[in-house]
C-alpha cells in the first residue's frame, strides 16, 4: 500500500500490537514472532497489554498521534468482543490496522489475515461425530487452521489515503469497495 511512501508499502515505521495476556495466553510467542518481524521491517515495535475499554483508548490515542504508525489487534477473543471501539478508534485516528478476523474488515477495519474461521467450524463436526462414536477426545489429533483469508477493505484504504497495489489485490480472499 501506498500513502506518501515508496513503492508499494505505506510509511509505517511505527508499529504497536494490543492483546489481552488473559484471552490470549499464547502471547509470548507471538510477541517473539513479532519482535522477528520488526527488525526485518525496520519498524518501531511496542506491545501493549490491554484488560478493558479505557486501557483500549490509552494504548490506542497516544499512539496514533504521533506520524507512521500502525495497528495489530491480536486475535483474541477481548480484542474481537472489542473490535467496534478498536474498529473506530483506528478510523477516527486514522490508523491503518491489521486485523486477525475478517469481520473486523466487514465493520469497516482496514486489513484482516486469519484462519476462516467457517472452515473450522465446518471441520470441527467430524470430531463431534468421532467422539458420538466412541473415540475419546484426548485421543484425537489437534487441528491447526487449513484455510486462512485476507480481506482488504477498500473503501476504509482510500479514506485513509492509501493505494492497494493490484498484485494484493488480486491475492485478497475478498476485496470490499
Amino acid at each position: 500500500m501506498a500513502g506518501g511512501a515508496q513503492g508499494d508499502r505505506p510509511n509505517v515505521k511505527r508499529i504497536t500490537l494490543i492483546f489481552n495476556p488473559l484471552t490470549a495466553p499464547y502471547y509470548p510467542a507471538f510477541l517473539r514472532d513479532f519482535g522477528e518481524a520488526a527488525a526485518t521491517l525496520a519498524a518501531e515495535l511496542s506491545a501493549t497489554p490491554v484488560h478493558d475499554e479505557a486501557e483500549i483508548e490509552a494504548a490506542v490515542s497516544p499512539f496514533a498521534r504521533e506520524p507512521d504508525g500502525g495497528l495489530i489487534a491480536a486475535p483474541d477473543p477481548f480484542i474481537n468482543s472489542h473490535r467496534a471501539l478498536i474498529v473506530g478508534l483506528a478510523e477516527r485516528h486514522r490508523l491503518p490496522a491489521i486485523y486477525g478476523f475478517q469481520h473486523f474488515v466487514k465493520e469497516g477495519g482496514l486489513i484482516s489475515y486469519g484462519p476462516d474461521t467457517l472452515d473450522i467450524v465446518r471441520r470441527s463436526a467430524s470430531y463431534v461425530d468421532r467422539v458420538l462414536k466412541g473415540e475419546r477426545p484426548g485421543e484425537l489429533p489437534v487441528q491447526a487452521p487449513a484455510k486462512y483469508e485476507l480481506l482488504i477493505n477498500l473503501t476504509t484504504a482510500r479514506a485513509l489515503g492509501l493505494t492497494v497495489p493490484v498484485t494484493l489485490r488480486v491475492r485478497a480472499d475478498q476485496v470490499i469497495e
